[in-house]
C-alpha cells in the first residue's frame, strides 16, 4: 500500500463518517480558492496544518512527503507568471505584476492542496467508494473503481518485486542496463495487468458475480458536534479574512 493509504487506514478519524471529513476538506479547499490569497489562503493553510498535525494526528514527515509532490506542481504553475512573452521589453521579460500574481497563485493552490490531503490522510478510498452508490453514482461505475483500486496495489507490488529482481541481477549498473530493465519492467507490468484481470474475472464468475460487488461498509453516523466544529472553523476563517482585509485597507 502507498504511505498515504496506510496513514488513512490508521488515522484517528478512520471511524468517522466520510461525509464529515469531506465537508471539512472540501470546505477548506473551496475557501482557499474563493477567499483572497492574502490573508485568506494563509489562514486556510494554517488551519489545515493545525488540524492535520493536531486532531487528525498525521506525522509531519508523512505529510511533507505527500505534500511535496503537489507543491512541485504548484510552483511549476506559478513560475510562468513571472515572465511576459513579447512586447517592447523583448521576446521574454519579467512581467511587471509577475511576482505578485505568482505568489497569489502559489498561496491558493498550496492551501487548496492541503485541504485535499486532509481528506486523503483521514479517509481510505475503500470507505468512500461503496457509499457513492447511495449518493446516486451508478453501481457499475463504483464497481469498476473498486476493482481498479484493488488492481493498482497488486500491480505496484508486482513492479516492486520485478525491480528488486532486476537490481539483484545487476540490471541497474549502467545507463544501458537501466533502459533495458525499464523496458522489461514495462512489458512485465503490461502482461501481469492482463493476467490479474483475467484471474479476477474468473474468480468473480466462480462466486456468482451478477454485476454488483457487495461489500461490508463500517457503520458510522455523522456527529453533530464535529459538524458544528467544522462550520465554526470555516466561518471563523471567513470572518478573520474579512476583518484583516478591512484593517489592512
Amino acid at each position: 500500500m502507498l504511505p498515504i493509504d496506510v496513514a488513512a487506514h490508521s488515522s484517528r478519524w478512520r471511524r468517522r463518517h466520510p461525509a464529515e471529513k469531506a465537508l471539512l476538506g472540501l470546505g477548506l479547499t473551496v475557501s482557499a480558492v474563493c477567499l483572497p490569497p492574502w490573508p485568506g489562503a494563509v489562514l486556510v493553510a494554517g488551519a489545515t496544518l493545525a488540524v492535520l498535525l493536531g486532531p487528525a494526528g498525521v506525522p509531519p514527515r508523512q505529510l511533507w512527503r505527500a505534500f511535496r509532490i503537489p507543491l512541485g506542481f504548484c510552483v511549476t504553475g506559478a513560475v510562468p507568471l513571472l515572465f511576459a512573452v513579447g512586447g517592447p521589453a523583448g521576446l521574454v521579460s519579467l512581467a511587471p505584476e509577475g511576482p505578485a500574481d505568482a505568489g497569489r497563485l502559489l498561496l491558493r493552490t498550496s492551501a487548496a492542496s492541503l485541504g485535499v490531503l486532509l481528506f486523503a490522510f483521514t479517509t481510505p478510498l475503500s470507505d468512500v467508494l461503496p457509499r457513492l452508490v447511495r449518493a446516486g453514482v451508478p453501481a457499475p461505475v463504483v464497481d469498476v473503481a473498486l476493482v481498479m483500486y484493488r488492481i493498482s496495489f497488486l500491480l505496484l507490488d508486482a513492479v516492486h518485486q520485478v525491480r528488486q529482481a532486476q537490481a539483484a541481477r545487476l540490471g541497474h549498473t549502467s545507463r544501458a542496463a537501466v533502459w533495458r530493465s525499464l523496458a522489461g519492467l514495462g512489458a512485465t507490468a503490461f502482461v501481469r495487468a492482463f493476467d490479474r484481470a483475467q484471474r479476477l474475472q474468473t474468480g468473480l464468475a466462480g462466486r456468482g458475480y451478477d454485476g454488483t460487488l457487495r461489500v461490508l461498509v463500517p457503520g458510522a453516523a455523522p456527529s453533530r458536534p464535529f459538524l458544528c466544529g467544522v462550520a465554526a472553523l470555516l466561518a471563523g476563517i471567513v470572518l478573520a479574512t474579512l476583518l484583516l482585509e478591512r484593517y489592512a485597507l
